[in-house]
């Protein structure tokens, strides 16, 4: 098992989408836990959990939970809003 807690919130998205390309070669037969406020660090999980106080609000992948327009949806439109204005 793979834990990555905030790891990539340092980084320009090219260099992230090219640390997460390699992650996902190095996890391939592991479990890796991804915890992240970033959107683009986990769309591609096989399972998504969103987490708020300790509660867990939802689950699924990025598709299903974007479909529940929930919370995930939510931070989604603020974090691509954003993206769009820079």
């Amino acid at each position: 098992m793979v834990i990555f807690d905030d790891t990539f919130s340092a980084l320009d998205n090219k260099t992230e989408q090219k640390v997460l390309n390699n992650i996902k070669e190095l996890v391939k037969d592991k479990t890796c836990i991804i915890i992240s406020n970033r959107i683009s660090d986990i769309k591609d999980a096989n399972n998504i959990m969103v987490l708020e106080s300790g509660e867990a609000l939802e689950m699924g992948t990025h598709e299903e939970l974007l479909r529940k327009k929930g919370r995930y949806y939510r931070y989604y439109k603020e974090q691509t809003t954003k993206a769009e204005m820079v």
